[in-house]
């Protein structure tokens, strides 16, 4: 099967970008300079991330508000034009369909699904469908590009004719970007503060690209691929569907309590008797950070013990952390065990080595 490709595919492959199939689509792992000199420029100036192999769901209708809030997870009431809201779809278990983040242009919405679950997350909104709301599945069409760091804001100014610094958190503005329909939204999936460019049917990609690089040149602006944002993304402890989060795990167990709203009005909620349960009594396990203290990598799958040989959880994301210089994972382990500064210990190649349940981010 042929992958698919961004509009910004070309441009990566002339970087000498090292690419690989990520949920159908041929992507950046890594740039020439490497993961680590990637993931230290957005800590420290700016770096572009090609996204744009994620989804875009729109909802709309007079019916719409009243049917995510009885698919989504957080309360969508909350959202007004120009808001976005993190946000899971809870299954029938009790589990987790997608994370995702909702954006409200105020008569209707836009759903950000990860890349590999479009398609997935569509058949799901739309088999708990009601009458008075229409879903279009727009991931084709949109373009997406995260410029992440503390010289995002300065270099984005230069291009958009909206006030950048007027967008709150969490919130997003729409302008022109030299001649293209731009939404700004202040979000990102790296902790180091920036912003996420949306430009629907993108005219020119080459120019887009070229024009935001021109603007960052005077901070060493840099692309970014996924090997980094996956190690930017750990050091915060964001969830990683797939590994950290599916279709198995309950929210609680996860740390999505705050996101998890089991109010009046979302009573068709699917697996609310399940969350419920969850919320009053707890779960046997909790997703936890750990910060290895002896030598070695922690990798996803890893088991984790009590120091003496007992099993006690497993790991579902690891790495040796660029900015700390140190092994981090993130993993599930019995609730006894949750506490920060718990001494716990990794399976690596058969030997346990030291370790130690840390309060998140790892990066503070």
């Amino acid at each position: 099967m042929e992958l698919k490709k961004t509009p910004f595919h070309d441009i990566h492959v002339k970087l000498g970008a090292k690419m690989t199939n990520f949920a159908g689509y041929d992507m950046p792992i890594q740039y020439p300079d490497g993961i680590v000199a990637e993931h230290m420029a957005v800590l420290e100036s700016v770096g572009v991330f090609d996204v744009s192999h994620m989804g875009a769901l729109f909802v709309s209708g007079p019916k719409a508000e009243e049917f995510l809030q009885n698919v989504c997870s957080n309360d969508i009431s909350k959202l007004t034009d120009g808001k976005a809201q993190y946000n899971y779809y809870p299954n029938d278990e009790g589990g987790i369909v997608d994370d995702f983040i909702a954006y409200c242009f105020g008569d209707y919405y836009m759903l950000v699904a990860n890349a590999a679950n479009i398609e997935k997350d569509f058949k799901w909104i739309s088999d708990h469908k009601i009458d008075g709301v229409e879903l279009e599945n727009r991931s084709e069409r949109m373009s997406i590009l995260a410029v992440q760091g503390p010289k995002a804001k300065e270099t984005i100014q230069k291009l958009v004719d909206i006030d950048v610094d007027s967008i709150p958190y969490y919130s997003f503005h729409r302008g022109k970007f030299h001649g293209e329909e731009v939404l700004v939204s202040n979000t990102g999936y790296t902790g180091a503060g920036g912003y996420e460019l949306y430009i629907q049917d993108i005219k020119d990609p080459e120019n887009f690209w070229n024009q935001l690089f021109e603007a960052g040149k005077e901070f060493d602006i840099k692309p970014v691929g996924l090997g980094a944002r996956d190690t930017l993304r750990l050091e915060m402890g964001f969830c990683l569907y797939g590994n950290d989060i599916d279709d198995t795990t309950n929210p609680y167990a996860a740390g999505l309590g705050w996101t998890t709203k089991l109010i009046d009005g979302k009573e068709n909620l699917p697996g609310r008797k399940i969350l419920e349960d969850a919320k009053a009594n707890g779960t046997k396990y909790r997703l936890v950070g750990i910060e290895l203290k002896g030598r070695g990598v922690p990798r996803e799958g890893y088991k984790v013990t009590d120091g003496n040989g007992k099993e006690i959880g497993h790991l579902t994301s690891g790495t040796m952390s660029p900015a700390l210089k140190k092994g981090i994972a993130l993993g599930y382990v019995l609730t006894d065990y949750k506490k920060p500064e718990t001494k716990v210990a990794i399976e690596i190649r058969g030997k346990e080595v030291e370790a130690e349940v840390i309060k998140l981010p790892f990066r503070k």
